[in-house]
């Protein structure tokens, strides 16, 4: 008697058992077809499909339709004919409501960079200091062309400020075409939100070449600075690398200075940069970042890759002024443009375009800026830039090669 209450008890703790493992089965296999159906919504609701029809927002599929056009065009090719240049492949909500011959504060000044898609991650912190109005270009080769067209659409998709400030063009060899991404399920798995596409981009920043560093496809820099350039129709612009993070406020505290300084029409104003260490967090301050300088763990932009290159800057008169300590952008200094200074600055849209004869790296800017500021009134001002890593003598041997 007392072995058949035993043998009953463990038969219904097993039945129990038994049971909720199934429960896990229906609720696992639930919630993979829940995930699944949740993606196939996604992906319609991002290229078409009966779900999109339904559902999706009128603006998104204007997007959608603006991408699919802009493909349509085949592009340009650049006047050498090795590149293929789709202009304004994606445009931002500032742009597409922008009429012509208007003016707002926000069209005063606007940032334009370049990069391969190996790169496009720095994006999210360029923008989130930024704040504004941005044209970027991306050049990419291969299976990238794929990826990046795919990508691109997709942080336009999910990211409203991307959405709203941000221009996108690409740049491809001659022989190469851009396609819109309708079949390429692979690179839109698992995306649901702007975070999850920076992620993407942040996994597969090794995997994708950056042409700027090696490889056997020559990185056209100066031919993408003249296509983010083109791509706005601002009357300043400032042109910088994408892995580059402007001062605080910059944009808000230059329009403040020209309204209380109008400058001359041949003036342009050059940002000291600096290298700074990966594990340092960018100050926030002029006063925290010559804190930082005067310890080493900050250092003038190429000190040691090419320390002639910046030299004119004159950063320690820069470091030692007292301009924007009171919170206002101001001139620090006039400078005079000698040879082999490579300066970063915000000028005039009428300041000549860079020569796209010179690639990779290697004293690409100067034959721009030897046009550009031989001749034009050049100021210091109290604002400046961060390489945000400390460019070492190794990568100096590639641009050497490269010259």
């Amino acid at each position: 008697m007392h072995l058949s209450k035993k043998c009953s008890v463990f038969k219904v703790v097993l039945s129990a058992l038994l049971m909720v493992a199934l429960l896990q089965l229906i609720y696992l296999s639930f919630l993979s077809r829940f995930h699944g159906k949740q993606q196939r919504y996604r992906y319609s609701e991002l290229f078409g499909g009966s779900a999109a029809k339904k559902n999706a927002h009128p603006e998104k599929n204007t997007r959608k339709e603006r991408l699919r056009y802009s493909l349509s065009s085949g592009g340009i090719f650049d006047n050498s004919g090795q590149y293929r240049v789709y202009k304004n492949l994606i445009k931002s909500d500032f742009t597409t409501n922008q009429k012509p011959g208007s003016h707002s504060n926000s069209d005063i000044l606007t940032l334009a960079t370049h990069t391969t898609i190996n790169n496009l991650h720095h994006l999210e912190s360029l923008l989130e200091r930024w704040q504004n109005p941005l044209s970027v270009a991306i050049f990419a080769h291969g299976e990238d062309v794929k990826f990046a067209t795919a990508l691109v659409y997709a942080l336009s998709f999910f990211c409203p400020q991307i959405q709203a400030l941000v221009d996108f063009h690409l740049v491809c060899l001659s022989g190469e075409t851009a396609s819109f991404p309708e079949q390429d399920r692979e690179h839109f798995a698992g995306l649901e939100d702007c975070a999850s596409v920076f992620s993407r981009l942040e996994t597969h920043r090794d995997k994708y070449q950056n042409y700027a560093m090696s490889g056997n496809i020559s990185y056209p820099n100066n031919l993408l600075r003249n296509v983010a350039r083109g791509g706005t129709e601002s009357s300043y612009i400032l042109v910088i690398d994408i892995d580059m993070m402007p001062s605080a406020d910059l944009h808000q505290q230059f329009l403040a200075m020209i309204l209380r300084r109008p400058p001359a029409a041949d003036e342009v104003f050059v940002l000291p940069a600096f290298e700074i260490r990966h594990a340092r967090k960018i100050p926030l301050t002029k006063a925290e970042l010559v804190q930082l300088y005067q310890v080493g763990e900050v250092r003038p932009f190429y000190e040691e890759l090419c320390p002639r290159c910046q030299a004119p800057t004159n950063y320690s008169q820069w470091v030692n002024s007292h301009v924007r300590e009171t919170g206002t952008l101001e001139v620090a200094y006039t400078l005079i443009w000698v040879d082999p200074w490579e300066p970063f600055y915000i000028g005039p849209r009428t300041v000549p375009l860079y020569d796209e004869n010179f690639k990779q790296y290697g004293f690409n800017r100067i034959s721009q800026e030897n046009s550009a500021l031989i001749d034009d009134g050049v100021w210091a001002i109290g604002a400046h830039l961060y390489h945000t890593a400390l460019l070492q003598r190794n990568f100096q041997k590639t641009k050497a090669q490269n010259n």
